[in-house]
């Protein structure tokens, strides 16, 4: 289990959260959800995609040009421990509690 600083930024971690049962989101998808501009939504998917979390397709042929968003295995994993390190922290907290 590891607590993930890349994936942790709230943005970031939403957006790991909305890929994570997804095969592909859009672009369009993502930004409304967030309820961000598209240059803070670049910037947070150039640090996913930096990181190797995330894979991004703009395929072609079909009028608009639209940009697909994916999890690729790692970013599925490092999210998957990060979750996991959370949910440890959070025990922890709960167990001081008592």
């Amino acid at each position: 289990m590891t607590f993930d600083e890349t994936i942790h930024a709230p943005n970031r971690l939403r957006i790991c959260a909305m890929l994570a049962p997804a095969v592909d989101v859009e672009f369009t998808t993502l930004r409304e959800e967030l309820g961000v501009a598209d240059s803070v939504l670049s910037k947070h998917l150039k640090v996913l995609q930096d990181a190797g979390y995330i894979t991004l397709k703009k395929p072609t042929g079909s009028g608009r040009v639209r940009t697909w968003v994916r999890l690729t295995n790692n970013g599925r994993k490092a999210f998957e421990g990060h979750l996991n390190e959370l949910r440890r922290l959070t025990d922890l907290a709960s167990a001081n509690d008592s």
